[in-house]
């Protein structure tokens, strides 16, 4: 059933952390369906097929890249390497907001200047508001490596409806704090699962999402981007410990409604 036009759709195509011993685990990619668009938050190892699956790459209406890590932006090659397939002529593009110097790491992997943009139309995101086809982006800096964001998507046909907020990699839940609203899901990673974070490690925990849901009075939290080793059930009593709405973990393949 295709979501209403205020409504969000989330597919999580991969939400696993850097490395993993979960056969099929793929890096943080999660797609966001309205009004018969779609856009992706990272597109991290392994997530490319599932994005392929599910639609034609090349209608997206943007990639929207958290931080330069390569478990949350490295399958722009492959994505890349489809939008100039030959069967395309001339390649097709799509629109990708990444912090700068993804273009040169792209390159880099081939020694290849020009590499990424013969197919990506890169930009430096916004704060916002920014309007991406049906959906409406804001975006904080957040504490993690270099220039880390996380983001909110809502849909701008509806702008007073629950979003979707999508915490990338961070540390600090008072940035967090600053996207999230009444009623929004809330998409975060635990890194360290039950917790509690090792000192200079700049991730978050269960009790801490909970907690950041509880105050902000989120909608529903979907978990994420559990370490390897982590214990996911646990995981998501640690932030039901501390929030009392609706929690799930994100697994590949998962579909969520956002919105009323």
């Amino acid at each position: 059933m295709a979501p209403s036009s205020s409504a969000l759709e989330l597919t999580v195509l991969g939400a696993g952390p850097a490395y993993s011993d979960i056969p099929g685990s793929a890096g943080a990619s999660y797609l966001v369906r309205a009004a018969g668009a779609a856009l992706v938050l990272d597109l991290g190892q392994g997530s490319f097929p599932a994005l392929a699956g599910a639609l034609e790459p090349s209608s997206l209406a943007a990639v929207v890249i958290s931080h330069l890590h390569p478990d949350h932006f490295i399958d722009l090659i492959p994505l890349r390497h489809y939008l100039c397939r030959v069967e395309f002529q001339p390649s097709r593009r799509v629109r990708v907001l990444a912090p700068r110097g993804v273009d040169a790491r792209i390159d880099g992997a081939y020694a290849s200047p020009g590499f990424a943009a013969t197919a990506l139309d890169i930009e430096d995101p916004v704060d916002g508001p920014l309007e991406v086809g049906p959906f409406e982006l804001r975006s904080v800096r957040v504490r993690h490596a270099g220039e880390s964001r996380a983001w909110r998507v809502s849909a701008t046909d509806n702008p007073g409806a629950p979003g979707l907020v999508y915490s990338g990699d961070a540390a600090d839940p008072d940035e967090l704090a600053q996207l999230l609203r009444p009623g929004d899901t809330l998409l975060s990673e635990a890194t360290f699962g039950v917790g509690p974070v090792p000192p200079g490690m700049n991730h978050l925990d269960g009790p801490m999402v909970g907690a950041l849901a509880a105050r902000a009075g989120a909608g529903a939290v979907i978990v994420t981007h559990v370490r390897m080793g982590g214990d996911l059930a646990a995981t998501v009593a640690s932030v039901q410990a501390r929030y009392d709405g609706p929690v799930a973990m994100a697994h590949p393949g998962d579909r969520f409604r956002v919105g009323p």
